[in-house]
């Protein structure tokens, strides 16, 4: 029997809870194989603020390429159910998991990709392996160190097997890769090949990204001809393009303050849902002041996350502390541990040596949420010494610069991906955060076999992180959308990374 997540209220749906198929099963299916459905028509167009750099998901990071392909255009094994937030079965009929929980057994449904081909077991051996391949710069490398080896019995049966129970593997596969890509595939770069219920069409760089409707589809068709993705990087412009008809659906709203136009319009429903998304304040902990963990601590002190909120986001948003949002079952409240004390702040700097202050650079990319907190955290740090010189640059050189050579000092950057806590445990990640009693306790949480154990492991792990000020967590993401009358069907909850028109239709 396949475990159940534990029931929460429906404001916390959101929740990035551990996993399911704890020596069980999944075989709940809500894809309805074989039921195509009615197929609706016309064209959704979505607005969005950032445009990915690449559509390879096997070898570039950043949320903006999984927004476009996850479920639409490529599908994993499993998803993430968006109703229940479980895991349930995609392109496989049902998984099995041995008694000790390193053996999952999945049962392969039957699919096609895009050019026609079959999907077999050896295509998703094959993708499993891309991903783990000696010079690999697939984003889910580091999840899948846990995993032993994948084989292919038959055309219908993958077998992986982990080198220890995992409490968040299969719940990364669905929510990070949950891509199975064709053997011989090129050009991902630029042509997707997927088994999803939208075909790519076209790539209007700078502009737009084209879906159009797979009906050959295995599951239930989409209800739309196509989607297009159109990437406005003006928060103003993007409004004015909803006001103006151009848009249905504005998935990410970058100017909260904006919303009363829309709240006062019956042509429009303005969403505020839950997410996982922690923006992050950065801090290099292997370099320069932030080496001192006493520079790290005066930081947390200087900031005042409720002026924050209310500033940046005109008060959308939950202060958290951690890394750990309130939906997960691990969750603790460490918002107190630093708590707004600018005169505590000035003391651990004298004592750190920079009594006099000290200048450092932000590095900030595009984001509206990150370039207005990276305003009001410079005034905030120049009040009690550091002087902050604030750094814009476009998201690729952010993903090279600071994510890939971790070549900074500050930063600030929302983080999607449920489950993040275990960035803390990888001493390379961009943070360069190295604390062996974290990554033991992430460990220890992950391979734990009840959740009691799971919870209280992470909650440690997040405590110390928290202490350490490894990095500061200014606040949570709200989930905010405008959707025009007569679409529906999109998720209000923003349970991964994906902006899903699976379901969305168009009415009238």
């Amino acid at each position: 029997m396949k475990r159940r997540f534990r029931s929460l209220p429906v404001v916390l749906l959101a929740a990035a809870l551990a996993l399911a198929a704890c020596g069980g099963g999944g075989s709940a299916d809500n894809s309805s194989s074989g039921d195509q459905g009615s197929a609706g028509g016309g064209t959704v167009t979505l607005g969005a603020y950032l445009e990915p750099v690449s559509l390879d998901m096997t070898s570039q990071t950043g949320a903006a390429i999984p927004q476009v392909l996850l479920y639409n255009v490529y599908e994993g094994l499993v998803r993430i159910d968006a109703t229940s937030n479980e895991v349930v079965p995609l392109l496989v009929k049902e998984w099995k998991v041995s008694d000790d929980g390193t053996v999952y057994t999945f049962t392969l449904r039957d699919a096609k990709f895009h050019d026609g081909q079959e999907l077999t077991a050896k295509d998703v051996v094959w993708s499993f392996e891309r991903v783990t391949a000696e010079g690999s710069a697939n984003p889910f490398k580091k999840q899948m160190d846990v995993v032993s080896k994948v084989e292919a019995p038959d055309d219908k049966t993958v077998v992986v097997t982990l080198e220890r129970p995992s409490q968040f593997w299969l719940r990364d596969v669905a929510t990070q890769v949950g891509i199975v890509l064709k053997e011989g595939a090129t050009d991902l770069e630029n042509k997707p090949n997927g088994t999803g219920p939208f075909k790519f069409v076209s790539w209007n760089r700078g502009d737009s990204i084209t879906l159009e409707r797979n009906d050959d589809y295995w599951g239930e068709r989409a209800k739309v001809d196509k989607a297009v993705f159109k990437y406005i990087t003006d928060a103003n412009a993007l409004n004015n393009a909803m006001l103006s008809g151009q848009l249905d659906i504005i998935a990410n709203v970058q100017a909260p303050q904006l919303l009363e136009v829309f709240k006062d319009n019956d042509q429009f429903k303005v969403v505020e849902g839950s997410t996982t998304n922690e923006v992050v304040l950065g801090m290099n902990n292997a370099t320069g002041p932030f080496t001192d963990p006493r520079v790290r601590k005066a930081v947390r002190y200087a900031i005042d996350k409720k002026a924050l909120i209310d500033t940046v986001w005109s008060g959308y948003g939950t202060a958290i502390g951690s890394m750990v949002p309130p939906t997960d079952p691990w969750y603790e409240d460490r918002t107190g541990d630093f708590a707004y004390d600018p005169e505590a702040a000035k003391k651990l700097l004298a004592e750190a040596g920079y009594a006099d202050g000290l200048s450092v650079t932000m590095d900030v990319p595009p984001p509206g949420y990150a370039r207005s907190a990276a305003q009001f955290v410079g005034s905030q740090l120049a009040e009690v010494g550091i002087q902050v010189k604030q750094n814009n640059v476009e998201f690729p050189q952010w993903l090279d610069k600071v994510m890939g050579q971790a070549n900074y000092q500050m930063t600030i950057i929302g983080h999607v991906e449920p489950l993040d806590i275990v960035r803390y445990g990888q001493p390379d990640y961009y943070w360069r955060y190295d604390n062996p009693k974290v990554a033991q306790l992430i460990e220890e949480g992950d391979s734990a076999r009840d959740e009691a154990t799971r919870d209280a492991k992470l909650a440690e792990a997040a405590k110390v992180i928290s202490e350490d000020a490894a990095s500061d967590w200014l606040f949570l993401l709200p989930n905010l959308e405008v959707i025009r009358k007569g679409v529906e069907g999109f998720p209000e909850n923003a349970l991964t990374q994906s902006f899903d028109l699976t379901k969305v239709q168009k009415n009238g």
